[in-house]
Order: structure tokens, then sequence, then C-alpha cells
């Protein structure tokens, strides 16, 4: 039997279709007030560049409004705490996402943490980690949640499952384990330094690739029948995960391109919609 495919790209689809219509709602309701993110690009890095014009893109298709701020290379901690101070404060803007990452004489946590917890729609503050981590409401960081909602859809079974991720960065993978053990998953947390990591991997039901480096994870370290989620991307087209080889013995997997990167740009843009719902009183 073929592995499934856990299209992501065809799920941000579908899912754009529904917001467009609570975005349509909640123009009729507020005089034509669209939801705004606000993305703030600070330095020059193409890359960043690339992604924050691709949520813009992502704004525009579900006819919500966003705002771009774009900062020098040269800008410091204390002007851009001051810029997202003003986007706090801005009654029209419901959601800001803060472009990782930043030019390095910024202390990037000490911004991220600047964000209200009602508008850090990309899940990237310590209060809104901990409440996520408590079960508690709070916007979960945009890429594990997308996961998360993607492995909902396809009714990927996770309670009494042996959950291994891979990384344990502040936005992907310490994130990602805290959603699965919430799903009541047995959740195992590894990284490039882990003894025996092969090892380790070989016993997950669900294997999360989230460590930063292309095709860390071999084919031959994944059981067959495993679910596998790859949430890197590098230049070639290749995840953290040997995909190629993977497929022909796993249970179902995200592809790359194509699998985890349209749901995370699709969860920001819901988590947005959201918040402008709660700002304005309207039920989802």
């Amino acid at each position: 039997m073929s592995a499934q495919v856990l299209d992501g790209k065809t799920l941000a689809t579908q899912n754009e279709a529904a917001l467009s219509v609570r975005v349509a709602a909640i123009k009729q309701k507020m005089n034509d007030r669209a939801p705004v993110l606000a993305t703030i690009l600070v330095g020059d890095d193409p890359a960043s560049a690339t992604y924050v014009k691709m949520k813009g893109n992502a704004c525009e298709r579900v006819g919500m409004a966003s705002l771009r701020v774009v900062l020098g290379q040269e800008t410091t901690t204390t002007e851009l705490l001051a810029e997202i101070d003003r986007l706090n404060a801005d009654a029209d803007v419901h959601g800001i996402l803060l472009q990782h990452p930043v030019p390095e004489q910024i202390d990037e946590r000490v911004c991220f943490d600047r964000i209200s917890l009602d508008k850090d729609v990309d899940g990237v503050t310590t209060w809104g980690f901990g409440r996520m981590a408590m079960g508690e409401p709070a916007y979960g960081s945009a890429t594990p949640a997308g996961i998360m909602r993607m492995l909902e859809h396809y009714a990927i079974e996770l309670t009494g499952r042996h959950a291994v991720v891979v990384g344990r960065s502040p936005i992907l993978g310490k994130p990602m384990a805290l959603m699965l053990l919430n799903a009541n998953a047995t959740v195992t947390i590894c990284h490039s330094r882990t003894q025996g990591l092969a090892d380790i991997v070989r016993q997950a039901d669900v294997v999360v690739g989230a460590v930063g480096k292309p095709e860390f994870i071999r084919a031959d370290w994944v059981k067959a029948g495993a679910v596998v989620v790859d949430a890197g991307y590098h230049p070639g087209g290749v995840g953290d995960i040997e995909l190629g080889a993977v497929t022909k013995h796993c249970s179902a997997f995200t592809p790359v391109p194509g699998g985890v990167g349209p749901m995370t740009i699709n969860t920001l843009i819901a988590q947005t919609v959201e918040a402008a719902e709660k700002a304005y009183g309207i039920a989802s």
C-alpha cells in the first residue's frame, strides 16, 4: 500500500475558502473594516523578504489587509520595541508578525515578548507558549499549530502513540512536543546532539523532523508504518528527512514542498482572523 500524502497545500487552499467567508462577515459587521496582519521585516535578508511577501499574498487571498513595516539593518532593540508598542496600541491591527531572524544586534527574545498576547498570532511569546503548554487559550506557534491542524484533518491518531520530535527550537520543536503531549501522545524530544538518535527515531510511531539540517534524519531510521512529518525546507527542495526513500515504507508523510509550509502561513492567517473576531465580539 502506498503512503498517504498529507497535502498541506490543498488543505490550506480549502481552509482559505472558509476564512474568506469569515472575513466577509467581519467586514459586513464592521463597516468594511478588514482584519489586519502587521508584518515587521528588519534588515535585508532576501529569504525573509520573500516569506513576508508570501504572507501578504495570503492575506489578500482571503480579503484581509496587511500592514508591512520595513526597518533598516542597523535598527536597534529600542527602536524595534517602539515599533511593536505602536502596533500593540493600534486598534486596527489584529495580529503582529516579527519576521525571524532579526539582525544580530537586536535582542530577538525581548522583542518577541513585547508583542501583546492578544496579537501574538504567530505564537512566539513566552507567555503564549506557557499558556499553550498548560492547555489555556493562546495562539500556538504557527508551524507546529499548522502541523496539528493537518494531522487532525487527515485523522492521524495520536492518542497513546509514541511521537519523536527531532529539534528543540522555541518556535518549532519545543511547542510541537507540547502540542503532541496535549493530544495524548507519548513524546520524546531529541536534537542533533542526542546520543543514539537513530535508535530512538526507530521507536517512533510519529516522526517530526524539525532540526534544521537537510536530510539529517535518514530513511532507515524510520520504522515501517510510521507517520513522517517534515518541517524543514532547504535549497534544492529537500527537508530534514530523507523523504525520497522513506515514502517507500512509511504510512503517511508531508511532502517538501507542499506539506508543512502552506499550513504554517494558513495557520497564521486563521489566527489573525480569530483575533479580529475576538476584538470585535464576533463568534466564529
